[in-house]
């Protein structure tokens, strides 16, 4: 099985912008640079709104209860960012695909990417690949792209404290 890297790093960004949220368009197009997105056009106020918007999207598809109901929600997401999905090839990547139309600006584009990345790394790896993490105290959302599918944490460290808690937990009750 060849897992799809586009799905993969598309909805790790959407996570990432979504648990900490872009403050400027500057910021979102740092973050956008970092994670590897080619930015064809200089980044907006109105970029940042939209990628507001589609974080907002993409959070209830995080949060929805079931997977008829995460479908739903996605298949919805999909129809609005529709477009022709076409070959492209950047210096230095080679060719691959872009789901979206050429010459779009950031705040579209990155709505399309969510949209399909999630969609791929979801029919790819399960639908219950997207979730919050378990930590009380913590409320990021992470795709779960785990060899086994049973992710429960955002990160390292909220695995190890929630490892401590536990560890605590037991050894106050003796």
């Amino acid at each position: 099985m060849q897992l799809n890297h586009y799905g993969e790093d598309a909805v790790n960004l959407a996570a990432d912008l979504a648990n900490r949220r872009p403050q400027s368009a500057s910021e979102l197009a740092d973050r956008c640079r970092a994670a590897g997105l080619e930015l064809e056009r200089p980044v907006t106020a109105d970029d940042l709104d939209h990628a507001q918007a589609a974080l907002n999207t993409w959070e209830k598809i995080v949060n929805a209860v079931g997977e008829q109901e995460r479908a739903d929600l996605l298949n919805r997401m999909l129809a609005e960012a529709a477009a022709y999905p076409r070959l492209i090839c950047h210096p230095g990547t080679g060719w691959h695909l872009h789901y979206r139309d050429a010459e779009q600006p950031l705040g579209a584009v990155l709505f399309t990417l969510l949209a399909v990345g999630t969609a791929l790394h979801l029919a790819g790896r399960g639908m219950h690949r997207l979730r919050r993490c378990e930590v009380t105290e913590c409320d990021n959302a992470f795709a779960d792209t785990s060899r086994t599918g049973r992710q429960r944490y955002c990160s390292q460290r909220c695995a190890n404290r929630d490892a401590v808690r536990r560890h605590r937990a037991r050894t106050a009750v003796t």
